[in-house]
């Protein structure tokens, strides 16, 4: 077996939630550390000047808050696939074989898997 962890349907599903919750922030989070960036380097460009002061210190910390909660999420054993679409694997035993069960931010429930081989574009509907 490649995975020490493998999940049930059952305890994959009861991790939605909080998964939906912490990718909705991670979104958040990034589309604020972007607006930082830009509004930053504008002043950096006009400016010269070195920059600090809260509006780094908030935007280094957007990073820091996004990174400890995908890196949580991995800590669990959830395989992070594609931030921008929320998209992850859990791993899983399906009929005695080691398999993904498969979910992404936008779907309700997990209704597909896929050999790890495979990805997205193997997905079966359970």
């Amino acid at each position: 077996m490649q995975f020490q962890k493998h999940f049930s349907l059952e305890e994959a599903r009861s991790m939605l939630p909080e998964l939906r919750r912490i990718f909705r922030d991670a979104h958040s989070r990034r589309e604020r550390v972007r607006k930082a960036d830009e509004k930053l380097g504008g002043l950096l460009k006009k400016t010269r000047a070195d920059l600090g002061g809260p509006p780094v210190a908030a935007m280094l910390m957007d990073l820091q808050q996004m990174n400890a909660q995908l890196e949580r999420v991995q800590k669990l054993g959830i395989q992070i696939k594609d931030i921008d679409r929320g998209l992850v694997d859990f791993p899983s035993i399906r009929k005695g074989r080691e398999v993904f069960l498969c979910w992404e931010l936008e779907e309700d429930d997990i209704e597909f898997w896929h050999d790890l081989d495979c990805g997205y574009a193997g997905r079966e509907r359970l």
